[in-house]
């Protein structure tokens, strides 16, 4: 008898599924250690930061942490801040699950557009992005301040 499969989607608020959630960010946030991870969700929760985490079977696979934002420029939008996928588990299908679940968020709340922000050495996640039909924009300019 083979098993089934139940891919879900959901919220993560509690400190367990945030831990669970860590051990995924944490491949594409290296530079952070659990501590500073809970404390920095902690003040982005503050800021209306909200995380989801895809489940095949239980098994965490994909986490984004995302955030509706209103601007002049575009009015109301989602704006993923992260999106990763387990190593083991990428190419399997959860990167694209998990964008559509966020367009739907994004269109239940009424947004006009999905926006992300991918670092410019990311050349296979901007594949995945462009095979999602998400294009370049603008550029996203930064400073450091003293």
């Amino acid at each position: 008898m083979s098993e089934t499969r139940t891919i879900s989607i959901r919220k993560l608020e509690s400190v367990n599924a945030l831990k669970a959630a860590w051990g995924v960010m944490k491949e594409l946030r290296p530079h952070l250690d659990l501590e500073q991870f809970l404390s920095l969700y902690a003040e982005a929760r503050e800021e209306g930061y909200l995380l989801a985490g895809l489940f095949d079977s239980q098994e965490l696979k994909c986490v984004a942490g995302y955030r509706y934002l209103t601007m002049l420029v575009r009015g109301k939008s989602l704006y993923v801040d992260d999106l990763v996928t387990t190593e083991s588990g990428r190419s399997a299908g959860y990167g694209r699950l998990m964008l559509q679940w966020l367009e739907r968020e994004a269109a239940r709340m009424k947004c006009s557009e999905l926006h992300l922000d991918s670092g410019v050495q990311r050349e296979r996640a901007h594949r995945f992005y462009f095979a999602q039909g998400m294009t370049i924009k603008a550029y996203h300019f930064t400073r450091p301040l003293p």
